[in-house]
């Protein structure tokens, strides 16, 4: 078997109104700072469970919000100025995958003496990084266990990988209750989203034993999210169940690796400002169907799990079941089923696949892939 090397360096704390303890996680580093909010939760007023508990300890703190769809490089450099003049004495990142991101890479690049874009073109931050907690506000995040930071270049719109120096991100707050604000189709497509991550980090060459136990358990989690907890007697709330399953899913990725759903999705996000989770629901049967070739014992047991196929069912009749349980989802929530349903042409289509060959995840997906491989994949979906 393949080395097996564990190491979460971030606290996790996982619990219903577990926000309300930011400033008491922070107060020890000092008495500025940043704090990274996706725009969107001041709309739909998220961002006061952030602010309160700094408030009510009278620490001081500033919000930036001026964030694109992505972590670009014009952004990191602007928001890198703000933290710096201010002396602040850490960040907290509150949002989605972008804000996440944001927060990972300013706090890697804090004490650097270089440019955000030398360290972008030499793909690695090197200084001790600033104090940064984490507050994701959605139920999973492909990188954030992960020693990889994906960033926007503005020079060229594609997206660069990072590698974070160890122990950037403290801890990491996850409060299910966040995930109430999001809408019935964001939680499926985000839910969908998930068990791609945990199919993924399943049928990946660097599986193993400890990244398998995290996908089973996620996957359960996400099938009870989905399709109730088959016991009278357990009554956990929907948004604990999908919180407690991107958790696993986010950790199985880490002690794996992500795969070609997940590749094409960062990579499409980052040109054409797709919402990565519907990029990612609509390949996702195309990723099952391709995998029955290679991984279908792999397959049978994650349909099996999360109940779209029973015990005595084929592995090749679970197989097709979980492909098609993940339609029948999409179809139910009026989501996007095919590529060309998010306004994209097979032209915009034919640079993603480019942009995905130039990245350092082409060599850790499912199985062996080319440029030309993904593209094939991409008309498939498209």
């Amino acid at each position: 078997m393949a080395d097996f090397v564990f190491n979460v360096p971030q606290k996790i704390i996982l619990s219903s109104y577990s926000s309300s303890r930011i400033g008491e996680f922070i107060k020890p580093w000092g008495h500025k700072f940043m704090i990274i909010l996706d725009p969107t939760l001041m709309q739909i007023e998220v961002a006061d469970k952030i602010t309160k508990p700094l408030e009510d300890r009278k620490l001081d703190f500033f919000i930036f919000n001026d964030i694109d769809e992505q972590a670009t490089t014009k952004t990191i450099d602007s928001a890198l100025k703000l933290a710096r003049q201010a002396h602040i004495d850490g960040i907290i990142a509150a949002g989605g995958a972008k804000a996440m991101n944001l927060g990972r890479v300013l706090a890697s690049i804090y004490y650097e003496t270089r440019s955000p874009y030398e360290v972008l073109d030499s793909a690695e931050a090197k200084a001790k990084p600033q104090h940064l907690i984490c507050v994701p506000t959605t139920m999973r995040d492909r990188f954030l266990f992960t020693p990889y930071i994906p960033v926007v270049d503005s020079r060229s719109s594609q997206v660069k990988i990072i590698q974070a120096p160890q122990g950037v991100c403290e801890a990491v707050i996850l409060d299910p209750t966040l995930i109430l604000y999001l809408s019935d189709s964001q939680k499926v497509a985000m839910s969908l989203e998930t068990l791609g991550l945990a199919i993924e980090s399943y049928i990946s060459p660097k599986a193993n034993f400890f990244s398998d136990m995290a996908v089973e358990k996620a996957v359960e989690r996400l099938g009870y999210a989905s399709k109730g907890v088959p016991t009278l007697e357990a009554t956990t709330p929907q948004e604990v169940l999908l919180s407690e399953g991107g958790l696993m899913a986010s950790i199985a990725a880490a002690t794996s690796s992500l795969g070609a759903a997940s590749l094409l999705s960062l990579c499409l996000n980052s040109r054409y400002n797709i919402t990565s989770s519907l990029i990612a629901t609509i390949l996702l049967p195309h990723i099952i169907d391709d995998a029955k070739k290679f991984k279908l014992d792999r397959l049978s047991k994650i349909s099996r799990i999360i109940r779209a196929a029973d015990a005595k069912s084929t592995d090749s009749e679970a197989a097709d079941a979980l492909a098609e349980y993940v339609r029948q989802e999409i179809a139910k929530t009026n989501l996007p089923a095919r590529l060309k349903d998010l306004s994209v042409t097979i032209d915009q289509l034919a640079i993603i696949s480019e942009d995905a060959g130039q990245t350092p995840l082409i060599n850790t997906l499912q199985r062996s892939m080319t440029s030309d491989d993904l593209f094939t994949l991409i008309k498939q979906a498209f």
